[in-house]
Order: structure tokens, then sequence, then C-alpha cells
């Protein structure tokens, strides 16, 4: 309860007549003097000059121009991003051209294909037709002559077979008559 009293008639003692005496009473009361504030302020202000000319406004300058750079590295990019959609774009089109392209190719190859099939396969069977029709007529004409070589060989055995039979010589008119009668016997059969 003493340190209030004590406290309060310390401070009646020392009452400060105007505003700047008791600015300068309580400076001396902590022991600061004015004139070293004063030149405390002078070395701040220099520093602070030094410090913004060689070291903020430096790092300042290249944070801008490294901001400039990453805008530009961003812009770039995004052109180039850009560039690339517009050449996927462009090689899916040549991609799509190009199989359009080559199915009607493979379509056209297909048809040429199917038509010299047909056109081979028309042709076989028109050589195989003509190969046919050769054999048959030859085979009719190797038929024709088979059948007369046969009757003339079943002439000559009629007629041998009737000498004998009658067992005389025959005069030329007689066998020609035999063989006349013999080969339209055989025709008729």
């Amino acid at each position: 309860m003493t340190l209030p009293l004590f406290l309060a008639a310390a401070a009646e003692q020392a009452a400060p007549s105007g505003p700047i005496e008791g600015l300068r009473q309580t400076f001396e009361h902590f022991g600061v003097e004015p004139k070293y504030i004063i030149w405390q302020l002078v070395s701040f202000v220099i520093v602070l000059v030094v410090l913004y000319r060689f070291g903020i406004k430096p790092v300042t300058a290249t944070m801008e121009e490294r901001n400039a750079k990453i805008a530009a590295g961003i812009k770039h990019a995004e052109e180039m991003q850009a560039k690339l959609a517009a050449a996927q774009q462009e090689s899916s089109v040549i991609v799509k051209k190009a199989n359009a392209e080559a199915t009607r190719i493979v379509e056209d190859a297909r048809k040429s294909a199917k038509d010299f099939l047909d056109r081979q396969t028309q042709e076989a069977t028109a050589k195989a037709n003509d190969l046919i029709t050769k054999a048959q007529q030859a085979i009719e004409l190797e038929h024709k002559k088979m059948l007369a070589d046969a009757r003339t060989e079943i002439a000559r055995l009629v007629v041998t077979t009737t000498e004998r039979v009658l067992a005389k010589k025959l005069t030329d008119a007689d066998r020609a008559a035999y063989n006349d009668t013999a080969s339209r016997e055989l025709t008729s059969v």
C-alpha cells in the first residue's frame, strides 16, 4: 500500500511545467539523450537509402524481370499448346484422309481382282467348252472312222468267210455285191 502512495508523491514532485519539459524529463528519467536519437535517425535514413538503392531496388528489378520471363514462358507454353492441338487436329484429319484413301484403294483392288477373276473364269470356261467341243468332234470323227474301218473289216471277213463257206473263188463283181449287201445290213444294225 505504500508503493502507490510513493509513486503518486514522486509524480507530483516531478510534474512537468510544459509538454516539452515533460518529454525532456521523461527522456532523462530513462537515460535517453535527444542528440543521440537524431544521430540514430540520420544513420537509419542513410542505411535505409543504401539498402533501398543497392539491395531492394536491384532485387525488385530482378524479380520483375523474372516475372516478365515467367509470363513470357507461360505465354509461349500456351502458344505451343495451341499449336500442338492444331497439329494434332491436322494430323487426325490427314490420318482420316489416308484411311479413306486406303479404303478406296483396297476397294478398287478388290473390284479389279474380282473383274480379272471373272474374265479369267469366263476365258477358262470358254477354252474348256472349246476343248470339250473339239474333243467331242474328234471322238465323233474317230468313232466314224472306227465304224468305217470296222465295216470294211467286217465286210472283208464276211466275204472271206462266205468264200470259204461256198468254197469257191468269187469274182470281183460278186465280191463287191456281197460287200454292199453286208454293209447295208451292218448299217441297219
